[in-house]
């Protein structure tokens, strides 16, 4: 029998943890918990994990406590996420005055609608409407 392979999860770090919280809430993610990391007696980091309704935490944002900045990088592309209501999705995040890059749009006729958002640290997610309108 082969070995079983898991997803666990994605990480990447943050600089706002309140407002990345607020933004992935409003996508439908659920707050796990969050863990320290604590080196030489000093809080480094913090790790705060998410979830999509199950008990698998598939979100890892991490603070670093000693005020770094962080580029992107070219080779970052978007995580794509599924939400029942594109349109009510999107009035939440305007109201955190978060904005699509352009209208939502199907990239073929009968195709689900999607559109693109960043999230407070500029990170592209794809938001992909499952109810077909």
């Amino acid at each position: 029998m082969p070995p079983v392979t898991r997803y666990l999860h994605t990480m990447y770090r943050i600089t706002d943890p309140e407002a990345s919280r607020r933004f992935y809430e409003t996508l439908g993610f659920r707050f796990d918990r969050e863990m320290d990391i604590v080196r030489g007696g000093e809080k480094e980091a913090t790790n705060y994990f998410f979830s999509l309704g199950d008990d698998d935490s598939v979100l890892e944002l991490t603070y670093n406590h000693d005020g770094r900045t962080y580029e992107l990088g070219t080779a970052y592309g978007h995580i794509a996420i599924g939400v029942d209501d594109l349109d009510a999705t999107l009035a939440r995040l305007a109201e955190q005055g978060i904005e699509p890059e352009r209208p939502p749009y199907s990239v073929r006729e009968g195709g689900s609608r999607l559109c693109f958002v960043k999230d407070p640290d500029a990170y592209r997610i794809e938001l992909i409407g499952r109810s077909g309108t």
